[in-house]
């Protein structure tokens, strides 16, 4: 099967989610299929594999609408995007896009890295499911992450396209490890900083565990530092400013936990990059931190540090059981398992396409 596979959402010179999602999956791919990757910045070909590829529009330029129909000579049995605002109108193959989550409709903030025309869309964009259905109904299937998302496009009736489930899956960051206690109190949050992610329930937390450092990895700006070190004095917070995967690693490596209180989530590839590593995680119970974390990972009611705090001291007398589980879930997932998937889904959707005469 030849497939054009979108992978204008890579980052260079580090992936974020959606390009990870991209780079793994094209690889994947290509162990079994003809795949052509779309690039419109050739430095994205440092982040991926040597496939054969073509350059097209920035996805968030003017000319965005009008991307298939500039592809259409392209050829292709199928085409493939990480996201699903590219234009479909005129292909001249049928056309796969991915929902990640609903999030933005709950909390429309969008990135503070995205140009301001493009906030101001994104804002316009969430206010209703509209413009939502509109693109989804316009393509020939849907891809999303997760059991969560299918139910929540289901829910709002967001497509009469099939919709298929396609999970995220982690990076390996190198051997579990081999201790049956942790080495350090340390906790260890990676995430950004918006809102939802309530990291102020991470931090006033850490006030009620004496002891504990509280590591916190992204890149930060310096309002939010001061905002959250004045939040809880009394909390030990080592603020790293970005670190590389390595240091990463070894940071989880040490640490008792992996925490995470976000309200709302994508998916959550921190869970599984910890618990690979067989570091156990501490998290908000939400619907997909459940669909993660499965009987795994510990949970507390959102927004209580009261409760983390308590689920982390819990920890101390079953670390190495919940670190045995936690490296038994993160092998449920995995980039090969999720390109079949994607591959499978892929050629029903060509196939049903041929049989409707596309």
């Amino acid at each position: 099967m030849r497939i054009l596979f979108d992978c204008r959402y890579v980052r260079f010179p580090r992936h974020d989610g959606i390009s990870r999602f991209s780079a793994e999956l094209v690889g994947e791919l290509a162990r079994e299929h003809d795949v052509t990757m779309l690039v419109s910045d050739e430095q994205q070909l440092t982040m991926l594999p040597p496939l054969p590829h073509v350059l097209g529009p920035s996805p968030t330029g003017p000319l965005e609408p009008l991307t298939a129909w500039r592809l259409r000579r392209v050829p292709a049995d199928i085409a493939f995007s990480p996201m699903q605002t590219i234009g479909s109108i005129g292909r001249a193959w049928p056309l796969v896009t991915t929902v990640h989550d609903l999030i933005y409709y709950r909390h429309p903030t969008p990135p503070r890295t995205l140009p301001a025309p493009v906030r101001l869309l994104w804002r316009l964009y969430h206010l209703s499911f509209a413009p939502q259905r509109l693109l989804l109904n316009a393509v020939d299937g849907v891809a999303t992450v997760s059991e969560t998302t299918r139910a929540l496009i289901a829910e709002h009736r967001l497509t009469r396209r099939p919709v298929a489930v396609v999970p995220n899956a982690f990076a390996p960051l190198g051997e579990p490890v081999a201790h049956a206690a942790p080495p350090t109190r340390r906790l260890v949050y990676m995430g950004s900083f918006m809102p939802y992610k309530d990291v102020e329930t991470l931090v006033r937390a850490t006030a009620l565990l004496p002891g504990y450092e509280l590591h916190l990895c992204s890149r930060i700006d310096a309002a939010t530092r001061e905002r959250l070190s004045a939040l809880a004095p009394d909390a030990s917070l080592v603020f790293h400013d970005g670190v590389s995967d390595e240091a990463y690693a070894e940071l989880l490596r040490s640490a008792t936990a992996l925490v995470h209180a976000s309200r709302d989530e994508g998916f959550g590839i921190p869970l599984l990059e910890a618990m690979s590593l067989g570091v156990p995680v501490v998290v908000a119970d939400t619907r997909i931190f459940r669909e993660v974390g499965g009987d795994a990972a510990t949970f507390f009611p959102v927004g209580d540090a009261d409760a983390l705090a308590r689920a982390v001291r819990a920890l101390e007398g079953e670390w190495e059981a919940r670190s045995r589980a936690a490296r038994q879930q993160a092998a449920r997932f995995s980039w090969r398992s999720s390109s079949e998937r994607l591959g499978a889904f892929l050629a029903e959707v060509a196939a049903s396409a041929r049989s409707r005469g596309r």
